[in-house]
């Protein structure tokens, strides 16, 4: 499949929010930065997913409808890396900046979502898209950006510059 270019697609956030210095630094490998495309669940959007969780497949069009909920939300910027060879995505994240009454009515980022093809990871994949999200979250106005990981997963984000802080409290239901 050729590379679409982002000019032929619906993106989800303005492409200028993610610094061209990233896409600069994955173009050496053959990679793109941008925002997910409303055609993305074609480029095996979920597939990436499914390297951090189970994901299940609710079908394109179930997914598209999702996509445009996001967008109409405003808050969400899903990133994605795209390889230029398949025109395949190879990692995915998302910040999503939160609406507060505290700190004179700021704005909290908080990254969720991390994943990277097994194909690429160890090749600085993961830090250029976290290193994106948090451009994106800081340029959306956050005053904090915030992310949850595992125990075994603190080393790499230290070395995106974040560091540990609090206890993180989960209730499913």
């Amino acid at each position: 499949m050729p590379f679409t270019p982002d000019a032929d697609l619906e993106l989800s956030f303005a492409p200028e929010l993610i610094p061209a210095e990233i896409d600069a630094e994955l173009e050496k490998h053959g990679l793109h930065i941008r925002p997910l495309a409303s055609s993305d669940y074609r480029r095996g959007h979920l597939d990436v997913l499914s390297v951090l969780t189970k994901v299940g497949d609710p079908g394109e069009e179930a997914w598209v409808a999702r996509y445009n909920e996001l967008v109409k939300a405003g808050i969400y910027n899903v990133a994605v890396i795209v390889s230029r060879e398949t025109d395949r995505i190879v990692s995915t994240g998302t910040v999503f900046v939160e609406p507060k009454f505290i700190r004179s009515l700021g704005t909290a980022g908080h990254i969720e979502d991390i994943a990277v093809d097994e194909s690429t990871q160890g090749k600085g994949v993961g830090k250029a898209l976290i290193a994106a999200l948090t451009a994106i979250g800081q340029s959306r106005g956050a005053y904090k950006i915030l992310l949850d990981c595992s125990e075994d997963n603190v080393p790499f984000y230290t070395k995106c510059g974040y560091e540990r802080k609090g206890v993180e409290m989960a209730k499913y239901t």
